[in-house]
């Protein structure tokens, strides 16, 4: 249904970029109401989120915030939380582990940039060898990453992964199943036309000012 999911965010990938990519994929159409610093400093549309925060969605008449929850409903209406509760339980786990991952990066790029972005690329094969374990684990790495189907946190998941190229193009070279699974999912053709589109190509990762574009592996 043509304008029922409107996302609204500033004008950057950030926590928006996961359910953008699951939409594109699943062949939704949504409009998106883009916040300017200048709006979100005013302070009327920050109050209105219940707290305080964006990105900010509506399906119709429900509105939400929370990026994970946004993932969440959407993954509950477009069959993308598995076949049963255990498998559903595995993805709340999984996704867990990308939200810890998205935290560390998002302190280092807001809070930490300079100082801190040669020990963070340095450590983070740590934090990427859960990830190559859980795919190694599911069918030899050869599909998603948790189940026979994609999930909202397939996208979640390619949403960091895609940040952390920008940041050191090389962080997947010691990983192979993981960059297979990066170019997996790119070849999906709703995925593919959205990530080459000249709207998500101009679109920043983020406000900090280093890191400008996402280019398309």
């Amino acid at each position: 249904m043509p304008g029922k999911y409107m996302l609204t965010y500033f004008p950057v990938c950030g926590r928006g970029e996961a359910t953008r990519m699951l939409l594109a994929d699943q062949g939704q159409e949504w409009t998106e109401d883009v916040v300017t610093g200048e709006i979100w400093r005013k302070g009327d549309l920050k109050k209105s989120c219940v707290f305080g925060q964006m990105p900010k969605f509506q399906d119709g008449d429900f509105v939400l915030v929370q990026s994970n929850a946004i993932l969440c409903h959407l993954a509950r209406n477009h069959g993308l939380y598995g076949p049963d509760a255990r498998e559903a339980t595995l993805l709340d786990m999984v996704n867990d582990g990308v939200e810890d991952l998205r935290l560390k990066y998002v302190r280092l790029i807001y809070q930490n940039y300079d100082a801190g972005k040669a020990e963070y690329i340095e450590t983070l094969p740590a934090q990427l060898r859960p990830f190559e374990n859980l795919l190694a684990q599911n069918d030899g790495g050869k599909g998603f990453i948790v189940g026979k189907k994609i999930s909202f946190v397939d996208y979640n998941l390619l949403g960091i992964l895609q940040l952390h190229l920008v940041l050191a193009p090389k962080c997947l070279d010691s990983f192979p199943l993981l960059a297979a699974y990066v170019q997996r999912l790119y070849a999906r053709p709703h995925l593919k036309a959205y990530l080459e589109s000249e709207g998500r190509k101009q679109r920043p990762i983020n406000g900090n000012g280093h890191v400008e574009s996402v280019a398309v592996v």
